[in-house]
């Protein structure tokens, strides 16, 4: 007669030690200084993708979009940086968009192959309050949710090799790729303001060559009601040349060595990091 054992492991399982792994390697942003208004929503986030890709870019995305349509319009014509704006909001719209297509494709070939359950993860969700300070803000965190939403989805076609494994590796590096990037645009846009701003400031000083050195270096504001908002920014630094909007839906982001810049994904380990 079959014995039945009732609550029996055979493997050990994730207690939290995952996500404390990925949060230890969050990309540390202040947001002391910023006192924008925020939504407080609960993220929860199942897969190793969605939650390293929250972890290491949506807080930094959050502060630069800031930085662009708050920080950067006390100093630059409002035309130009609502041109940066379209750019970002495009280009979150152009992923989203190719999300939704990978979803509704490994939905029909769930049913198109009887395939009734997804795989789900051993590992415990990442559930987190996030405070969201813009509708960019809002938005990227709505990518990352697709993304999530995505990944246990092509795991399992991979599984009852509906796909194969190389096909897999590429949607799902493919994807990621396209999440990332757009935080690494609305960086490398913040920095092109940043600079216009701060050679802004160091032709307009009237205090002599050597304070117009120290404002382009420091991008410190002359205007005294603008001196906490703009002066106090954790994100003013010198970076690359500003970036149209014609500019941004063509070109690849511009990498910078800024303190805030995130793990790109050549350092990831796809599964524990360490």
């Amino acid at each position: 007669m079959a014995t039945k054992l009732s609550g029996t492991q055979i493997v050990k399982i994730d207690e939290g030690s995952v996500n404390a792994r990925i949060l230890a390697r969050e990309a540390k942003v202040d947001f002391r200084r910023v006192e924008a208004a925020s939504i407080k929503l609960v993220t929860r986030l199942t897969s190793a993708e969605g939650k390293r890709l929250f972890v290491r870019f949506f807080s930094t995305l959050q502060l630069n979009a800031h930085f662009i349509s708050v920080l950067a319009r006390t100093r630059l014509d409002s035309d130009d940086v609502a041109k940066v704006e379209v750019a970002i909001k495009a280009r979150i719209d152009t992923v989203a968009e190719a999300l939704n297509k990978a979803i509704d494709g490994a939905e029909a070939l769930f049913q198109a192959n009887g395939i009734t359950s997804a795989a789900t993860y051993d590992t415990q969700p990442l559930e987190i309050e996030v405070g969201i300070i813009s509708s960019t803000g809002r938005r990227y965190l709505d990518l990352i949710g697709k993304l999530d939403q995505l990944m246990p989805l092509l795991q399992t076609l991979e599984i009852h090799e509906v796909i194969s494994t190389q096909a897999l590796d590429i949607q799902r590096a493919t994807l990621k790729r396209q999440v990332r990037d757009v935080a690494n645009s609305a960086r490398s846009l913040a920095t092109g303001l940043r600079r216009r701003m701060n050679a802004m400031a160091a032709g307009a000083d009237p205090g002599g060559a050597g304070a117009s050195a120290s404002a382009a270096a420091t991008g410190a504001p002359h205007e005294a009601d603008d001196a906490d908002e703009v002066g106090d920014s954790s994100l003013l630094a010198t970076g690359g040349d500003f970036v149209s909007a014609d500019d941004v839906a063509t070109d690849p982001p511009i990498g910078d060595a800024s303190l805030d810049a995130p793990m790109s994904d050549s350092a990831e380990k796809p599964e524990g990091d360490s």
